[in-house]
Formats: structure tokens, C-alpha cells, sequence
């Protein structure tokens, strides 16, 4: 397969719970749509397809999601508007183009297929690169960086925390140990040293790397700090009737969403309503035919009138 060819199947990997997303947020006929993470453009190109709504604002930190999602999304002209920002920036971004209200939110939490699948932005322990993790480019800190720079107390912390790892102190400490020897630049190098650490055994078909990466990855692009922002500012900005959809993949993520809609959905003045009580998952034939797709989460909730 050529590059070009490659490149556009990556552009056209399937995103999750494309039918149940488009369910949720189409439901009143959204004028305005804004994809979060806009990503290669997948969501986008699902929501523009079934509605007719005015615009949809895409969002995303990756420059290369913002030309494949440009590409991606041509046909549909001026309908269409895209920002290099993170999504915790959506103030900014409304505000420069001046909006006041949206009538439909949607932040899909997972990897993108473009970065996750490129060796070069070292997201994967699959895949021999160099130990990035950086969603946007243009920040300093890398994942290798902050492998070479932080204390063992540290790293630990992370671990445990972003990663949910019960051996995180181990994991840390065989960090800090390989790094006396020789700086640490590659997922392949970092790889080797967890399962050194823990054995290479899988558990339950999940590597021993899988948590201390997902940890770093979060720690590198301050995912969490970003979610909490989002989950305060997103649900202000829709006007009533508007919609909030969420997508999140590991449990720190849904968690948040969770304790965010349900506090939300209990709180006086503006009303909101919980559309989903609990999390949609993707269904088995979803899973089967995109495995990426079953650990999502999917959770709605709506804004009503001022009490």
C-alpha cells in the first residue's frame, strides 16, 4: 500500500459510536455543532452527513488532525469551520468567532488513529519511536523528557494516579534505575524496562506497559486538568435545549463525566437534564468490527430552561 493510500485509511478509521452520537445530538436539530476533538474528522463527517445544520466548529490540539480533518470535510464548504486549539480553549474559540451559545457539544476523549498509529509521535509501545507523546507539538515537554527529569516520588505519583497501576513504585523505580545508565528516548526502550519490572506476562490480554504509558500520555498533555475545564465551560456555552455528549475510554475520564452530569443535572437555576443515566456502550457487532471502540463510554446530558 502506498503512503497516500495508507495514509487516507487512517483518515477514514471508524470512529465510535458514530450511530449513538449522532442519535443523541441530532435529536432537536442543531444549528450549531461543535466537535471538540475533531480528530481526522470521522464524528464530523457522520453529524454534517445526517443533519442540516448551519456550522460545525472542530476543534483539535494536532496539526495533523486539522489537515486530515480539513481534507476530510471539504464537500461541506463553508459549513464547516476548523481551530488548532485545545478544547479546554472553546471560550476562546466561540468568543473569536462570536458566538454566544451552541446547540450541540461533542468531546470523543480517545487516541486519535492518526497519532496513535504514526511510530513517529511514540503514543504506542507496539511501535518502536521516539518517546513523544506530545498531542500538540508545539509544547516543550515531551513524555521522554519528563522519564529523564522527574524524581522516582514523582513518577510514582503519576503512575499510580494516571495509570491506576498497583506496581507503580516498581515501575518507577526501574525507570530511575535504567535511566543512571542511559537516557531513555524510545517506546521501545521504556517498554522493555516495564516488562522487566513487572515480567511480560498479560493479564486479562492487556500488556504491562498499557498503564504506565496511558499515565505518561495523560501527565505529557495535562488530559485530565483539560477535562475538568471542559466539563465546567462546555455545559455554559449550550443554549437551551442544547445538547453535551461525551465519550470517554478509561475510568479516570468517565468518572469525572459522570460526577460532572449527575452534579449538573441536580443543581439549581439552570436546569439540565441527564439524557443518558447510565454510560451507552458500543455493541458487540460494533466491537467486533472495531475493537478500538470497546472500552467506550457514552454519556448525554441537555440544558434546559433557566428555573
Amino acid at each position: 500500500m502506498g503512503s497516500a493510500a495508507k495514509k487516507m485509511t487512517e483518515w477514514l478509521h471508524e470512529p465510535a459510536m458514530v450511530a449513538e452520537v449522532s442519535e443523541l445530538l441530532l435529536a432537536h436539530r442543531p444549528a450549531t455543532i461543535v466537535d471538540l476533538t475533531v480528530g481526522a474528522g470521522g464524528h464530523a463527517e457522520a453529524l454534517l452527513g445526517r443533519s442540516h445544520c448551519d456550522r460545525l466548529i472542530g476543534i483539535d490540539r494536532d496539526t495533523q488532525a486539522i489537515a486530515a480533518a480539513a481534507e476530510r470535510l471539504a464537500g461541506f464548504g463553508d459549513r464547516v469551520i476548523l481551530r488548532q486549539s485545545n478544547f479546554d480553549e472553546l471560550d476562546s474559540v466561540l468568543d473569536d468567532l462570536g458566538i454566544a451559545q451552541v446547540d450541540a457539544i461533542l468531546a470523543d476523549l480517545g487516541m486519535s488513529s492518526l497519532a496513535l498509529d504514526d511510530p513517529a509521535r511514540g503514543f504506542s509501545f507496539q511501535l518502536e519511536g521516539p518517546l513523544d507523546m506530545r498531542m500538540d507539538r508545539r509544547e516543550s515537554l515531551s513524555a521522554a523528557d519528563l522519564v529523564d527529569q522527574e524524581s522516582e516520588d514523582g513518577l510514582t505519583q503519576i503512575i499510580r494516579e494516571y495509570g491506576e497501576e498497583r506496581h507503580a513504585r516498581r515501575v518507577a523505580r526501574a525507570i530511575v534505575a535504567a535511566r543512571r545508565g542511559r537516557k531513555i528516548e524510545t517506546t521501545y526502550q521504556l517498554r522493555s524496562i516495564i516488562e522487566r519490572a513487572l515480567g511480560s506476562r498479560r493479564i486479562g490480554g492487556v500488556n504491562p506497559a498499557t498503564r504506565t504509558f496511558q499515565a505518561l500520555r495523560i501527565a505529557v498533555n495535562h488530559e485530565l486538568e483539560s477535562l475538568a475545564t471542559i466539563l465546567d465551560r462546555g455545559p455554559a456555552r449550550l443554549a437551551p435545549a442544547g445538547r453535551m455528549a461525551v465519550l470517554a475510554y478509561h475510568s479516570l475520564e468517565d468518572r469525572a463525566v459522570k460526577v460532572k452530569f449527575r452534579t449538573l443535572a441536580h443543581r439549581d437555576g439552570i436546569g439540565f437534564l441527564a439524557i443518558t443515566h447510565k454510560p451507552m456502550r458500543p455493541t458487540n457487532a460494533e466491537v467486533a468490527r472495531n475493537p478500538r471502540s470497546r472500552s467506550a463510554r457514552l454519556r448525554c446530558i441537555e440544558r434546559g430552561e433557566p428555573a
